[in-house]
Formats: structure tokens, C-alpha cells, sequence
């Protein structure tokens, strides 16, 4: 493929999970997954920092996403009936990407520098919903514990929908994870 083929950054992205999944994430360099993809260097790095960034590039997407779903919640929610419409509304994003997204979490996995930016990132978006809970009005601490309680139900149910193969749609762990977490709180078992 020549350099003015279209869709650089798909291709990137297609070859750099091709290569981390036969050679795995260390092994793998940013001229091998620009040959692969039939591009340059020069056009990886106009695309992604790093070769990590490969694997977390759609984070600003997903924060977007939590944010937006977050304000447009209405305005008698409360603060976890917000994070569920956030959350929600960020599940849609990965419902068309399945494959990509449990290939995505095994390379996450093998690896313990990705794990950490994992956490980071989730530490991020939890940041966010937070910001975005106060706009909306709600006091500490219940602003950033309802953002956080909303991160740890978006990690358990993705981590769960991964593990699974069906037709069930991310936001149906979501929705089993919110009444998981309503049992706990209180004093029940789910």
C-alpha cells in the first residue's frame, strides 16, 4: 500500500494489535508497525506519541463520552442516575469494537507498564465525571465518590463483557453492576 492510501491512522492502529498479539507489546517497534501498514515513521508519530498511545487513543472519545452523558442526564437525577447515563452512554462506543477490545485488554493485561497508564486513564476519566458531577451541582464528597463508584462499575462490567461471548451489549453489565452495587450499599448481597 502506498503512503496516500487512506485511513493511515486504522491501519496503524490494525497493524501495531497484529504485531503486539504475534510478538507481543515489548518486542514490537514503531518501523515495524509503520512497515506493516505500508506507511513511515514520520506518519506514525503524526498519528500516535508512542506505541503505547496505540492502545489509548480513544480515552479522550470515552471521556467525552462519560462527560457529555453525564450533563445531558436530566436534571432530577441523582448523582448515580447521572454516572449510569454516562456510562451508558460511553458502553455504545465499545459495542461495534468487541474483538478489538478484548484483543486490546490481553495485550493490557501481559504487560505491566500498560496496566499502570490503564489505571491511570481510569483514574483520568474518573476525574472527569467528578468535574462534571460538580457542574451539575452535587457537593463533595458525594461528587467524586459517585465518579469513582462509577469507574468501578465501568471497569468490573467491561472486564466482565470482555470474558463473554454473545450478543449481550456492554451496557447490560452495566446495568448489572449499578444493582450490584445498589445491593451492597445496601446491606444486601447481589
Amino acid at each position: 500500500m502506498g503512503r496516500w492510501e487512506p485511513n493511515a491512522r486504522g491501519r496503524l492502529e490494525q497493524a501495531a494489535m497484529e504485531l503486539y498479539g504475534e510478538r507481543g507489546y515489548e518486542q514490537t517497534t514503531v518501523t515495524e508497525i509503520a512497515k506493516r501498514a505500508g506507511l513511515t515513521e514520520r506518519t506514525f508519530f503524526r498519528h500516535y506519541a508512542d506505541k503505547r498511545e496505540v492502545l489509548f487513543a480513544g480515552s479522550a472519545l470515552l471521556r467525552e463520552r462519560l462527560v457529555s452523558g453525564l450533563a445531558g442526564a436530566p436534571p432530577s437525577a441523582s448523582p448515580m442516575e447521572a454516572v449510569a447515563e454516562a456510562l451508558q452512554a460511553a458502553a455504545v462506543v465499545f459495542d461495534e469494537r468487541h474483538e478489538r477490545a478484548r484483543q486490546r485488554q490481553r495485550i493490557i493485561t501481559a504487560n505491566a507498564e500498560l496496566q499502570e497508564r490503564e489505571l491511570v486513564k481510569l483514574a483520568s476519566l474518573a476525574s472527569a465525571m467528578g468535574e462534571a458531577l460538580r457542574a451539575r451541582d452535587v457537593s463533595e464528597p458525594a461528587a467524586s465518590l459517585a465518579a469513582e463508584a462509577g469507574i468501578a462499575v465501568f471497569k468490573v462490567a467491561f472486564e466482565r463483557w470482555i470474558d463473554t461471548i454473545g450478543v449481550r451489549a456492554l451496557g447490560a453489565f452495566i446495568v448489572e453492576g449499578l444493582a450490584g452495587l445498589e445491593s451492597l450499599m445496601s446491606g444486601g448481597r447481589p
